[in-house]
């Protein structure tokens, strides 16, 4: 007797409720499965099943059986799975937890070179809103952290850090003027994100000395606020105001001087990046391979690779204070 067959066998036998459904879920003839269970009872000495015309009920013995039984059989599917993963192609469907502006202005833009790379990958892209933490129904949720620190029953990687930047169309800032200090925002149109922290208040930090601070009341300044970062950024390059906006949304528009950056030696906060994934025992060949393409395509450093790119890198004595900044809004949370 193949005993984890049969194992197998019993175990699925009640899953479906019946022998015969057993036997069409595993492709077996019905003698097959029957046989089988009949030869596991008789192995151990004990009736696992009462079998009647109407329904299948498991002895006292069977039930302590069928537990010991699933937990054997799931340890030994994970340790298959585990041998195998170092080997496996990347394959199977792949679901990511995204906020919207990331998914449009980042992500979106590398997945052909993704699926180049693993062809037997699908993807599937959910982007509801700001994602503050991880969802169990996803194999990757990509989360955005400003001065606090991490916190939950997940594996994180980080991907990159991308500073909140004030910026505006030059038409605007022609018409209108160039701040050249915080107060003076004061005197403009300003469109700012719509979450709490900057409901209560703006505070921005003098990039070579993150002590220097000045802080004012949005209410005063906001001609605009969404949770929509894109909306923003549509309004900005419409000539509306002066946006904040995250640098991996306003990196095109900034490279095609489309939107010009204000207050450039003023930082206002930072995001870190991550690739979250469920704690798990086993994660999948396709999830491991979509998170290390990240973390590759995006950097996995301190530095802001947007505004690296877009021509407008944060100076060495800058990223210390923003740093330092960092570590000063993760000691007040």
């Amino acid at each position: 007797m193949d005993q984890l067959k049969a194992m197998r066998v019993f175990a699925r036998v009640i899953d479906e409720g019946s022998f015969a459904k057993a036997a069409r879920a595993m492709n077996l003839a019905p003698a097959v499965v029957t046989r089988l269970v009949a030869e596991l009872e008789e192995h151990l000495g004990a009736r696992l099943i009462n079998r009647t015309t109407r329904r299948l009920a498991l002895t006292d013995i069977g039930e302590s059986y069928l537990e010991r039984t699933r937990g054997i059989l799931a340890d030994l599917d994970e340790a298959e799975a585990l041998a195998s993963a170092s080997t496996a192609e990347p394959r199977g469907h792949l679901r990511v937890l995204v906020p919207p502006g990331f998914a449009v202005h980042q992500l979106a833009k590398h997945l052909p070179r993704f699926r180049g790379q693993y062809p037997r990958v699908t993807i599937e892209l959910s982007v509801p809103g700001p994602v503050e933490t991880v969802d169990e129904n996803f194999d990757v949720s990509i989360l955005m952290v400003g001065g606090r620190p991490l916190d939950g029953n997940f594996v994180a990687r980080r991907l990159a850090t991308s500073e909140i930047i004030t910026c505006a169309a030059p038409e605007y800032l022609d018409r209108c003027g160039r701040p050249e200090h915080p107060t003076q925002l004061l005197d403009h149109e300003a469109l700012l994100p719509a979450v709490p922290s900057v409901r209560r208040e703006l505070t921005f930090r003098a990039a070579g000395d993150p002590t220097q601070m000045v802080t004012i009341e949005p209410q005063r300044v906001a001609a605009l606020s969404t949770i929509h970062a894109d909306t923003l950024y549509a309004a900005a390059l419409a000539g509306m105001g002066i946006a904040g906006l995250p640098s991996f949304v306003a990196e095109d528009a900034l490279m095609e001087h489309a939107l010009e950056r204000v207050l450039p030696h003023w930082r206002l906060l930072t995001l870190t990046i991550y690739a979250a994934m469920p704690t798990r025992k086993h994660v999948p060949a396709r999830t491991r391979a979509f998170v290390d393409f990240l973390v590759d395509t995006f950097g996995g450093g301190e530095r802001d690779p947007w505004l690296t790119a877009a021509g407008c890198p944060t100076c060495p004595e800058a990223e210390q204070a923003a740093a330092a900044a960092r570590e000063l809004q993760a000691q007040n949370v």
